[in-house]
């Protein structure tokens, strides 16, 4: 059987990884797309055993680059989610860790010229409309990977990548509440809606009788939570003008605690149907924006705080992830300016993956 071959790199951004492509390497038709893609993570299998995806939601991540035709990017990083065994692919979101490594990619790709010791790459994401500036360390003239700073969730240490997000609120449904409410009882559950860098559906722990502090492998073995939650989240997505979501990894959920490890507030995310074991760089713009705004069901849960930005720390199953966000609060008025976060990524293989030629004839 002949196969088609198609160019990648292959990263770790943030506490993801998957391939990194040209997205004119690859089928313009979405269908096609999708067909690639999935062939090529080996969606359909557990162990994605004929692919190079890892068996988890963080593991199937796809980001595809290309020169951004926007006078203000540099590039545009579009986004696939792949399920593990569905053969499905949601192009919907984007993945905050994912694009820790689309500034690094974009220089290792010829797609982004290094200036200086530090370069920065202005990034638009084509799923949500987000504009994003990462800061890469270039000395010499080459993207540096070692360096000494750790996030919880990776070993070790590398160098930093620091991101500023800009016009995160509404990219998938247009508000920053799309529901037109701060709270909402869904299915006997209070929730907040928000779509701030991600759309999420968001809830108190206590309300489903948890604590919060739960791991990840507990929280993947409570099945009746998993379907109540479902339930509520398919619910929720329709308030939210989304549609029927029951195929979609959008809305995410979280669930929300007060933090027991001295940060501001402990979160589980969910991706939807895995718990998540650590926290998405999406999600936490949208559980601190979720955290700073006055009547939702995160008010409460952390001190209010007296300045703009604000540094929070996420507590999640395997550590904690800081973010700073910069709200505008006026009387009843809320919205999100800005939010900055320090994550690495690593090159970890650059070469060739191959689909069969039945899948994609390269045409």
């Amino acid at each position: 059987m002949s196969q088609r071959s198609v160019p990648f790199l292959f990263m770790r951004g943030g506490t993801s990884r998957g391939p990194y492509m040209r997205r004119s390497d690859l089928p313009k038709d979405r269908a096609a797309l999708s067909r690639v893609l999935v062939a090529a993570l080996g969606s359909g299998h557990p162990l994605n055993i004929d692919g190079i995806g890892g068996g988890d939601a963080v593991t199937t991540k796809v980001a595809m680059l290309s020169v951004s035709d926007d006078d203000w990017a540099d590039v545009d990083y579009f986004f696939a989610q792949v399920g593990v065994e569905n053969g499905l692919v949601d192009y919907t979101p984007t993945c905050g860790n994912i694009l820790v490594g689309v500034g690094p990619a974009a220089i290792e790709m010829g797609l982004v010229s290094p200036n200086g010791d530090q370069t920065e790459v202005r990034i638009r994401a084509v799923n949500t409309g987000a504009r994003i500036v990462a800061t890469v360390q270039t000395p010499g003239g080459a993207v540096r990977y070692e360096g000494q700073v750790a996030i919880d969730g990776v070993p070790g240490t590398a160098a930093p990548v620091q991101l500023m997000f800009r016009d995160v609120v509404g990219g998938a449904t247009g508000a920053l509440f799309p529901t037109g409410n701060r709270r909402d009882a869904v299915d006997g559950i209070e929730v907040s809606c928000l779509d701030v860098a991600m759309p999420m559906v968001m809830a108190r722990a206590a309300d489903f009788g948890l604590t919060g502090q739960e791991s990840a492998a507990e929280l993947d073995e409570n099945r009746a939570f998993f379907d109540r939650m479902e339930a509520v989240r398919q619910a929720a997505g329709a308030l939210m003008g989304m549609g029927d979501v029951s195929r979609s990894v959008t809305p995410k959920f979280a669930i929300l605690a007060p933090a027991q490890n001295g940060g501001s507030a402990a979160a589980r995310y969910f991706m939807p149907w895995k718990t998540h074991p650590s926290l998405a760089v999406t999600g936490s713009q949208c559980i601190g924006a979720c955290l700073l705004c006055p009547g939702t069901v995160g008010d409460g849960l952390m001190a209010r705080p007296t300045a703009m930005p604000v540094p929070l720390a996420l507590e999640h199953p395997m550590g904690v992830l800081h973010v700073t966000l910069d709200v505008a609060l006026d009387g009843d008025r809320f919205d999100v300016v800005s939010a900055g976060l320090t994550r690495t990524a690593r090159k970890l293989a650059k070469g060739e993956l191959f689909v069969p030629e039945t899948v994609w004839s390269g045409a």
